[in-house]
């Protein structure tokens, strides 16, 4: 299969291309600029050369549509993250949600059947994890995304997969409102001080692990407009650094800031049920990976 993966420069989308090429897929990586580093240092230079390159804005529906030519499938993974969304939400709402209208309407005007499409935790409020209820614009967005999708289905028989990944950490994320345990496992690779800006308890889910569910999702023979939730491991930030600290004991992360916008008590409900065989890291084998990448890679 020929498969478009959208903000392809990302952290996901390159572990979701690593696990694409190693089954043989073809890969079209569409950004707003072509941008191989972080694909080269998660998937390799070998795949970052051979996937084909197309720069655009997601919120231009005719270079989405011309992207998604040719394509068996569609990984939508193009955003803008909760800080950005809260700084410009009007820009938020044109990346997040036109951009997603924009990859539905390329998919139904080139019949595309398999598509999978990021939504968040973020769709939850701070006090249940059971009915959406989002306090940040962020998370309205990717809510908003889930009931495209269900109108995609109902009118059009275009069939989805979302998404609602908690806080991903691994290899390669460095940006974003929780990207917190990530950056503290690569200060303590680097022998550096950090302090993760917020507080309490969240799903982790390690990215290898997310891009693993991606790819078997958007592999099945697609039959509605389905959302998962993805929890991974519930810790505290505590709890984060001390599995950071059983591999740099000497690690100086320090936790300071307000707790997040979001609950931790988020059901994962029937996600392996559907898509069986999925793996399940856990933190701490997460965190050394993590630390072992960043001690090999150039500051």
């Amino acid at each position: 299969m020929r498969i478009l993966i959208t903000g392809g420069n990302g952290f996901i989308g390159a572990w979701i291309a690593r696990r694409l090429a190693a089954e043989g897929h073809e890969l079209r990586l569409f950004d707003i600029v072509e941008r191989r580093d972080i694909v080269t240092a998660i998937a390799g230079a070998k795949i970052a050369d051979a996937a084909e390159w197309v720069t655009g804005e997601i919120v231009d529906g005719l270079a989405v549509k011309a992207a998604a030519a040719g394509c068996d499938g569609i990984i939508h993974m193009a955003g803008i993250l909760t800080p950005a969304c809260a700084a410009d939400p009007v820009r938020g709402a044109q990346v997040n949600v036109i951009g997603t209208l924009n990859m539905f309407e390329a998919a139904r005007a080139h019949g595309i059947k398999h598509i999978v499409y990021t939504s968040s935790a973020g769709v939850f409020g701070p006090d249940q994890g059971t009915e959406p209820f989002p306090i940040t614009h962020y998370g309205t967005f990717k809510l908003a995304n889930e009931g495209a999708a269900r109108a995609y289905f109902a009118d059009h028989g275009v069939a989805s997969v979302g998404f609602r990944p908690y806080v991903v950490f691994g290899p390669g994320r460095e940006s974003g409102l929780t990207a917190g345990p990530t950056l503290a496992a690569r200060a303590a690779a680097r022998g550096e001080a950090y302090t993760i800006p917020y507080r309490g308890s969240a799903g982790l889910v390690y990215v290898d692990d997310v891009a693993a569910a991606y790819v078997a999702a958007l592999l099945r023979e697609p039959d509605g407009a389905h959302v998962f939730n993805m929890v991974g491991e519930i810790a505290s930030c505590e709890q984060v650094v001390a599995a950071i600290k059983r591999h740099v004991n000497d690690a100086r992360i320090a936790i300071d800031g307000p707790e997040l916008p979001f609950t931790p008590d988020v059901p994962e409900g029937n996600v392996r049920e559907v898509l069986t065989g999925l793996p399940a890291t856990p933190l701490a084998d997460g965190m050394a990976d993590t630390i072992a990448f960043y001690r090999k890679q150039p500051r």
